[in-house]
């Protein structure tokens, strides 16, 4: 039978739900499966966020009595429902160092023959999936430009049927500060540097930090990579990969800082998928959207086990900036550079004005609901029947629960 979220309707929320997929084959799933601590802590979390399990609270109407459960989130960062507030919050902090220029977006793939020794070495191959790229074009900004670009990248590990496909998304600035800080160093406005030529410059790069990671014994060799372990077949494998052409895509450059921030709000918080791209669930088969108006479907199992491909290691930093992004940088050479940039678009009759004050630092001691009202706009306050004023609730207290029958009140999703 189908799991759908209960009362599409009623809540605005997604038919169907991650989260009852997990709950349908996760205990068999870890009985059949050798996990990691990090895919059974994402496990628990993703079936129980939301839940009662994690406690909660009541939000009561003063006005018409209209209660409902709002339980606690997980918070875990691969839970689909936990994005919303993280994302606001960490898109706030970034506005103050968008540039006023124009931007780059460059993607890095590491190719499919790698795949396996990521899935055995996830953090090892993704931190040098991030050096060789970031390093890659700063040193084609300090060639061709002679100047230090700014860098922000963002670690996606999925195919849109979610197959493991570890590349990095930069968003690079259209140019550079000079070596002295004297002088802003533009770039074409529709090209940055030939592809081809990164793609090579890339593939020395990552090929020869995969063979220091070996040479100290940093890589381990088992599952799907155990052949590797004879040092024959592995350079091997690293002699074949320096014949093939490896991809970097350099797509259509962005038009300005907006489009910069709007595209990092779609992308930094993403997980391998969400809950509005699937289309039905049952005990036979997930069924999803993919891209181009196609659909994938998978066993319930496969549909796991796919997607607890791209848990990623504990602590594990995915959005990382370089150059002049790089925090030392953010109160100097950043600043430098904007002050540079914006004096560049005054009018010749209108002196130079210093650089512009960032926007307010974010008050992390405000309420976590001020917060969510002030970034998204949610305000869990305000009755959705009658639009009165509700006050918090305890869910439960010696006699019980609240409410006569907690089971019919549907739980509130603020994602």
């Amino acid at each position: 039978m189908p799991h759908p979220c209960p009362s599409p309707q009623a809540t605005g929320r997604p038919r169907f739900d991650v989260a009852a997929i997990f709950r349908q084959v996760g205990p068999a799933y870890r009985l059949r499966h050798a996990l990691g601590s990090q895919q059974r802590k994402a496990m628990w979390a993703i079936e129980n966020c939301r839940t009662e399990v994690l406690g909660g609270h009541l939000d009561v109407c003063l006005s018409c009595g209209h209660g409902e459960p709002s339980y606690n989130s997980c918070r875990n960062r691969h839970c689909p429902k936990c994005q919303a507030l993280q994302q606001a919050q960490w898109l706030e902090k970034r506005r103050a160092r968008i540039l006023p220029t124009h931007y780059f977006h460059v993607v890095f793939t590491l190719p499919a023959e790698l795949r396996p020794l990521c899935r055995s070495n996830p953090e090892a191959l993704y931190d040098l999936l991030f050096a060789a790229a970031s390093q890659t074009l700063l040193d084609f900004g300090r060639g061709e430009l002679g100047a230090q670009l700014g860098l922000t990248t963002v670690l996606h590990t999925w195919t849109r049927d979610l197959r493991l496909h570890p590349h990095v998304h930069c968003v690079v600035t259209g140019g550079g500060l000079d070596v002295e800080g004297n002088r802003w160093v533009a770039t074409q406005k529709r090209f940055l540097f030939p592809v081809k030529a990164l793609a090579k410059r890339f593939r020395g790069k990552l090929l020869h930090g995969l063979r220091a990671l070996r040479a100290a014994g940093d890589l381990r060799f088992d599952g799907p990579c155990a052949e590797l372990a004879d040092g024959t077949q592995f350079d091997r494998l690293v002699d074949a990969l320096y014949r093939t052409d490896w991809v970097v895509y350099a797509k259509p450059p962005f038009g300005g800082p907006r489009q910069v921030f709007e595209y990092l709000g779609r992308y930094t918080h993403r997980v391998a998928i969400s809950n509005a791209r699937l289309l039905h669930v049952d005990d036979q088969q997930v069924r999803f959207r993919t891209r181009d108006n196609k659909h994938a479907s998978l066993t319930p199992e496969v549909f796991v086990g796919r997607f607890l491909l791209h848990v990623l290691p504990r602590r594990f930093v995915k959005i990382r900036h370089f150059g002049l992004m790089a925090a030392r940088h953010a109160t100097t050479r950043l600043e430098t550079a904007r002050a540079l940039l914006e004096a560049a678009t005054q009018p010749t009759t209108t002196p130079p004005a210093g650089p512009s004050p960032p926007p307010p630092p974010v008050a992390e001691a405000l309420d976590w609901r001020t917060r969510l009202v002030q970034l998204t706009g949610i305000d869990l306050s305000v009755c959705p029947r009658c639009g009165g004023v509700r006050v918090r609730q305890p869910l439960f207290d010696e006699t019980g629960p609240h409410l006569s029958n907690l089971s019919a009140v549907q739980p509130r999703d603020t994602s």
